[in-house]
């Protein structure tokens, strides 16, 4: 069974850190690049970071840019997003998702989705 399982969020102050791992079982993730997404209450999802299967290259929307870090272990079939300096703003469910290369956020384009996982950040 195809699955994908998000975790590692949390409530967290402004300024602190987070990191979400998201786990493959029944295929492996080498051969896909991962996509992490957002959603807050009321707002449409987002695309905020992109790791390629082939060569690991890494791209980050405008907001997270300095502050999230993608990164993926293959021998792990995990893919994680490292959230320093986070922000009230950062809160939403996050989600992370599969299609072939990295190119751009378009919903339809990711195949495999997970559940998402809470991340809350508050005073």
């Amino acid at each position: 069974q195809v699955q994908l399982v998000e975790s590692g969020g949390g409530l967290v102050q402004p300024g602190g850190s987070l990191r979400l791992s998201c786990a493959a079982s029944g295929f492996t993730l080498d051969y896909y690049a991962i996509g992490w997404f957002r959603q807050a209450p009321g707002k449409e999802r987002e695309g905020v970071s992109c790791i390629s299967s082939s060569d690991g290259s890494t791209y980050y929307a405008d907001s997270v840019k300095g502050r999230f870090t993608i990164s993926r272990d293959n021998a792990k079939n995990t893919v994680y997003l490292q959230m320093n300096s986070l922000k009230p703003e950062d809160t939403a469910v996050y989600y992370c998702a599969t299609r072939p290369y990295c190119s751009g956020y378009r919903l339809y384009e990711y195949d495999y989705w997970g559940q998402g996982t809470q991340v809350t950040v508050s005073s």
